[in-house]
């Protein structure tokens, strides 16, 4: 019987690749002009990143829609642990942007099955609302595969959505546009109004209404 025997650098090394895990926080939606802002929330080991990345697992912003769904179920499956979080309109007049975005990411944290040590979020503003440890990445997206899985999710989910919300909002291209301020969805609104999913708040700065 031939005896093998696994070097043990090698084997601790896949332990703590294994173990060793990070929380990636992002969100979607932030800019439109109609619909809720979405947040996601990763839990990646550093081995299961790894395999991200070779699979192509990128900022959400630099993969086509084909390419984001066809990752999607590949991040749900190699994921310690993912959760979602939203704000509605309602939230983000009343409250403002931002507050209502920190909302959603807090919501999403708390959806996880354990409480996180530390949270990995995308940009520089800090999660107010959060009183844990936080690290906030520019560019994070791009620097660390939690917040690129994190992105990916919130951003297939948020246009899911918006594909589903076309019939009931028709004439106002919403698939098409994903509830962003195009020139062409502005040129609708101008033309036919707002709808109640519309951001009341941010077309007034726009002076739309």
């Amino acid at each position: 019987m031939k005896l093998i025997i696994q070097d043990v650098k090698e084997e601790d090394h896949l332990q703590v690749l294994s173990k060793v895990s990070e929380i990636g926080i992002d969100e979607v939606g932030r800019g439109a002009v109609f619909g809720p802002v979405f947040s996601a929330a990763v839990v990646l080991t550093k081995k299961n990143a790894l395999i991200l990345k070779q699979l192509g697992v990128n900022d959400s912003k630099k993969l086509t829609p084909k390419k984001r769904k066809l990752l999607f179920p590949k991040i749900i499956a190699l994921s310690s642990d993912y959760s979602l979080g939203q704000s509605s309109v309602r939230e983000i007049d009343k409250l403002g942007i931002r507050h209502a975005t920190e909302l959603s990411m807090i919501r999403a944290i708390k959806k996880l099955k354990n409480n996180p040590s530390e949270i990995l979020i995308d940009g520089a503003l800090s999660l107010r609302l959060w009183k844990g440890r936080q690290r906030n990445i520019i560019s994070g997206d791009s620097k660390f595969l939690s917040i690129a899985a994190a992105s990916i999710v919130a951003k297939v989910t948020r246009d899911f959505l918006m594909e589903r919300l076309e019939s009931k909002f028709s004439g106002y291209l919403i698939s098409k546009n994903k509830g962003y301020g195009t020139k062409e969805h502005l040129s609708i609104l101008q033309a036919n109004g707002t709808t109640y999913l519309h951001r009341k708040s941010f077309l007034t700065k726009l002076k739309l209404i």
